[in-house]
This record gives C-alpha cells, sequence and structure tokens, in this order.
C-alpha cells in the first residue's frame, strides 16, 4: 500500500466506506464530475420539481466551496505550520451542516493537477492544469495515483502565479469541502462560470430554490468611490456575478449578488473599489482571523 493511501486510510478512521469513497473519487476524478456535469445541466429542465429541494440541500451539506478573496488566498499559500480548527463556530465561515473543517497539514506540500470541469466542459487545453491541493495528503495522493491527470509537485510561490494567472482572465477562487474526502479544505481551485459545475450548480440549483447553494459567499462586500471612477465599467465587465450594473452611466450594486470574490477590485484601473467583511455576510476564510478567535491573545492581569 502506497504512502498516501494509508495516510488517507488513517484519515477517515473507522469510516471505511467514506475512505473507499475518497479514494475513488479522485481515481476517477474526470468521469465523477463528468457525470455531476450532466446532472447539472438537466436541472435547468426540473426548476419546476419542489421535491428536489431536500435532495439538493442534502447534497450541498456535503460537497461545496468557500470562495476566497486573493489576500485570504495569499495567506493559505504563506502557511509554514499546521492549521486545524475544527469547530461548530466554523459554520460562520462554511455555513454548510457537515463538511467545514478548516484544515492545512503539512500546507507546504502543495500540488497541481488538471481540473476535471474544465475537462469536462470543453476549457482550453493550456487552461486545465489548475486544480491545487495543500497538504502532503491529497497533493501525495495525486502525485502517486492520478499521473493521467498530471499532477505536479510546485511551491508556495508557483502555486500563488498560478492564481494570479487565473484571477487575471476572470477565474474566482474556491476551496472546495467534501463530506467523503474528510470534510476538510484542501483543495483550492481556480473556477469561471463557464467551465465550473459547481458554480453552474449554484446558479441552477437557485432557479428551484433561492436557498440551495453549493457556493459560500467570502464574506466580503465592496465599497465604491465615484470621484475615483473613471466609468470604463471594467468592474461590471469583470463581476462573474452580475452585482455591479451600469445604467445610463449610473453604477449599481446589488450586496446580494456580490460573493465578494474581489476579481473587480483587482481589474479597476482607477482604485474606486475597494473591499471589507460585510457584516450582514458569513464570516471570511481569513486565517489571521480565525486563528485568533481560536486562541485569543493573553491579557496580563
Amino acid at each position: 500500500m502506497k504512502q498516501s493511501t494509508r495516510i488517507m486510510l488513517g484519515k477517515h478512521g473507522w469510516r471505511v466506506d467514506r475512505f473507499v469513497h475518497n479514494y475513488l473519487y479522485f481515481l476517477f476524478y474526470y468521469p465523477y464530475v463528468r457525470g455531476l456535469g450532466l446532472f447539472v445541466r438537466s436541472l435547468k429542465y426540473l426548476t419546476w420539481c419542489r421535491p428536489l429541494v431536500p435532495a439538493g440541500k442534502m447534497v450541498f451539506n456535503r460537497y461545496h466551496s468557500k470562495v476566497l478573496s486573493y489576500e485570504d488566498t495569499r495567506k493559505i499559500f504563506a502557511l509554514n505550520e499546521d492549521v486545524h480548527i475544527d469547530s461548530v463556530g466554523n459554520k460562520r465561515i462554511i455555513p454548510y451542516a457537515y463538511a467545514t473543517r478548516i484544515i492545512f497539514q503539512e500546507p507546504e506540500f502543495i500540488a497541481v493537477m488538471d481540473c476535471p470541469c474544465k475537462k469536462a466542459t470543453g476549457a482550453a487545453p493550456e487552461d486545465l492544469n489548475s486544480c491545487i491541493a495543500v497538504g502532503r495528503g491529497v497533493a501525495s495522493f495525486w502525485l502517486e495515483h492520478c499521473g493521467k491527470y498530471n499532477p505536479r509537485k510546485v511551491s508556495q510561490e508557483e502555486a500563488l502565479a498560478i492564481i494570479d494567472r487565473f484571477r487575471k482572465t476572470g477565474h474566482i477562487t474556491q476551496a472546495f469541502l467534501k463530506v467523503a474526502t474528510g470534510g476538510s479544505t484542501g483543495v483550492i481551485c481556480n473556477c469561471h462560470p463557464d467551465s465550473c459545475v459547481s458554480l453552474q450548480a449554484t446558479r441552477l440549483a437557485c432557479g428551484i430554490d433561492k436557498s440551495l447553494s453549493m457556493t459560500a459567499a467570502s464574506g466580503y462586500s465592496v465599497r465604491y468611490d465615484e470621484d475615483r471612477c473613471g466609468r470604463c465599467r471594467k468592474c461590471e465587465q469583470t463581476c462573474p456575478f452580475g452585482a455591479i450594473v451600469f445604467v445610463d452611466g449610473q453604477r449599481s450594486y446589488e450586496p446580494g449578488k456580490c460573493l465578494g470574490c474581489e476579481l473587480c477590485v483587482q481589474q479597476c484601473p482607477q482604485d474606486a473599489i475597494s473591499l471589507y467583511a460585510d457584516p450582514e455576510k458569513v464570516l471570511p476564510l481569513d486565517l489571521d482571523m480565525i486563528r485568533s478567535r481560536s486562541h485569543p491573545p493573553h491579557t496580563p492581569r
């Protein structure tokens, strides 16, 4: 048995069923996600079917993602120590019932592999190698078992350069969580609405019920400085969620549609937009904030 298989088996303990699911999920990553994509595309014909709502919630509670701002992503790729935060408070960050553990073990051990979503949706070949595993557990499994998906070991700097490259072409950054893979963080992907099965699932599921979503917002909204704005409409063109619209030269912003991905902030040539933690939304996956809440500083008496 390969070392990465032992690590995976140990992670699941007595839940051998989850180990088998985890093992097969990554071993047959592409057909698994391709099948999911076919199901997702069928949802547009089932928006009338209310009985799908409880089934959708059951699935999304077990397999979902968290949108990351660029700065929160950078903090993940700067880790030089393990992070293990598993508490009910995590649901304020990742608002789902089960897969909410924030764990990065040996975070400097990183691998990148072909994205099954991009492969299934016919994305450009040069964009396929974009799924990133942070931590020896998942990364070593990819390297030892998933040769057909072109895995390769990268440094933290190389991983962040991959993120930078995709964000410049309208890809948002997401952390994926799945009960069958341990219910924790570990896979960071570069996702575009045209080629991400997860984002497509959320969009179509919301056509059945607005409460159905497998995409958790980052926890941020954006502020706008009208005096700086040059009305170039770059933010409107960049936003993947239609949260920013210009009508007759006037900018309109809907915080409820904004997932706080920060693309508009990075793309604005006039620096007229800034990000802030929105108290009306879930908490960000900000490692500094999370660790300070878990281990508040000692105040001498």
